[in-house]
This record gives structure tokens, sequence and C-alpha cells, in this order.
């Protein structure tokens, strides 16, 4: 059996960190989800059953202090590599990113439509057969999306138990292509909590939710291995029709309905909804742009990922 040089592995190791990090900026933005950039990537299903090796005969492993089996059995070095790239994103881009959600929204928004447009086409072409179940599928995933990114976000308490199962929930969202974690974690009034939680490192705080995140993420992941499992194209179709409906909340141009006061006196939109900019200006120009940019840059990021179907 040949072993793989040294360097070929820290350069693999480095390139799933990388992948990690394109995911965790993704996930950062309410709308946009590390799912989606894990399938333009390469790695969701690789991903996905990695997670699912995380299972009860590991955890025994793990309690008896049979750490070399335990390992054996685990993906863990696929896991910290592409952990360590999402949390690296998380701590560096979240203030840089939460500026630009709040003075230059817009512009942001308009590249990641760019990016998502281009995705759904990249993960449509994973289905080899696009018969009626298939459209079935992809349909539902489009209207469900759809209504769910136009929810009215609620408030809800700050105390331990929601806080886990927030993260319980987000979690299992932000590996749906189309389903943003950061946007379920806006529809449970969490998502500046945790943004803040983030910024000024609040550990216990965040302990918590990632406590929450690590109980959902371990349970859906086996739901949804076994979907892809058995069921790939089926599956696929409906995660492609997640990210089509998502565009919804994708879009640039909005016009705030009704606004909300937050717990530091802050005006909030509450209920917006989508329009097209007054004139053609400065700013649309840029934005159409950044859409096509975001277009674009999906074929580099998909050429990342080998280009694997």
């Amino acid at each position: 059996m040949t072993r793989t040089p040294p360097n070929s592995a820290l350069a693999h190791y480095l390139t799933l960190a990388l992948k990690g990090f394109c995911m965790g900026a993704s996930d950062v933005v309410p709308g946009v989800s590390g799912g989606t950039m894990a399938l333009i990537l390469g790695i969701y299903e690789d991903l996905i059953h990695a997670i699912k090796s995380f299972d009860l005969a590991s955890l025994r492993l793990l309690i008896r202090f049979r750490i070399k089996d335990f390992l054996n059995r685990v993906s863990y070095r696929f896991l910290a590599a592409v952990g360590t790239g999402i949390l690296i994103a998380v701590f560096s881009l979240a203030k840089i990113l939460s500026w630009l959600l709040d003075n230059e929204p817009v512009l942001l928004w308009s590249f990641f439509f760019g990016l998502i447009l281009a995705s759904i086409l990249i993960v449509a072409r994973r289905v080899e057969d696009w018969s009626g179940s298939r459209w079935i599928t992809f349909s539902i995933g489009t209207v469900g999306t759809y209504f769910l990114v136009g929810l009215v976000p609620v408030s809800t308490p700050e105390e331990a138990w929601f806080l886990f199962i927030s993260g319980a929930i987000a979690i299992c969202a932000m590996i749906l292509p189309g389903v943003s974690g950061s946007f379920i974690l806006v529809l449970l009034g969490k998502y500046e909590f945790v943004l803040e939680a983030v910024n000024h490192r609040d550990l216990m705080s965040l302990g918590i939710v990632a406590a929450g995140a690590c109980t959902g993420i371990v349970l859906f992941s086996r739901l949804l291995g076994w979907l892809l499992d058995r069921y790939h194209d089926v599956t696929v179709s409906f995660l492609a029709g997640l990210m089509l409906g998502s565009l919804r909340k994708i879009w640039p141009w909005k016009e705030t309905v009704a606004t909300v006061r937050d717990v530091r006196g802050e005006v909030l939109p509450l209920i917006q909804k989508n329009t097209f900019p007054d004139h053609w200006g400065n700013e649309p120009m840029l934005a159409t742009f950044l859409m096509i940019a975001g277009f674009l840059a999906v074929s580099l990021v998909h050429r990342m990922g080998g280009q694997r179907r």
C-alpha cells in the first residue's frame, strides 16, 4: 500500500481548511448557506458522511478510552480541517460582514445572489435523470423555502435551553443548501445575540449554542446521509429547489414595510418586500457587476472542488 506523501497530505488539508473558510464566510450572512458552498466545492457528501461517523459505536469507544480505535473509526482529520476553516472565517469575518450588512447591503446581497444563481445550475447537473419525481421534489423545495424566508422573525427568550435548541435547529439548516442557518437564527430572534457573542467572545453563550449544534448535526446528518445514499437524485433535486427558493431572501433591492426596535433601541427591518432600483445609477451598476462576479466566481470555486458531480 502506497502512503500519501506528507506534502500532499498537508496541501490536501490546507485545501479543506480553505473550503471550510468559504463555508464559514457564507454561514455568517443570513440567507446564504454553508451547505450551498460545500456542494459547490465538492465536499458536501463527504461532509455528511464524516459527521455520520460519530455514532454510538464511536461514542462507546471514546467512553472506554480506546482513543486509537475511536480515531480510526471517525473522520476526524477531515472535520478538523473543515471545522478550523469555518471557525477562522466566523471569528475573522463577523465584524466585516456585520458592517457590510449595515452599510452596503445591496452590494453584499448582489454578490451572493449571483453566487447562488450559478450554484443552482451546478447542483442541478448532479441529477442524472430529471424525471417526474425529481421535478416534484424540486418544486416542493422551491415553494417551501420561498415561503420560509418570508416569515417574520419572532421575539424569543435568551435562556440556556432556548440557546441550545436554537443551535440544534440552525445547524440542521446550515448543512442544507439554500436554507441559511444564520437566517433560521434570525427567525428565532437569536442572530444578533449570537453575532454579538462572537464579537465579544462570550464563550459561555457560544458554548451552549455549540452544544446544541453538535447534537443537532449528529442526528440530522444520519437522516441526510441515508437519503443521499438511497435516493440521491431525488434528494439533490430537493436541495436544488431549496437554493432556488432562497433567492427571495437574497434579492438585493428591498423596501421595508414594517420595523421593530431591538433591546438597544435601534430600529431594525421587520417585514420587507422585493423591489427594483428606482434609477440606473452607480449603485445598481456596481450591484450588477457584483452579481456577474459572484456568478463567475462559482466556476472558479467549483474547479477548486475538482469539478465533482
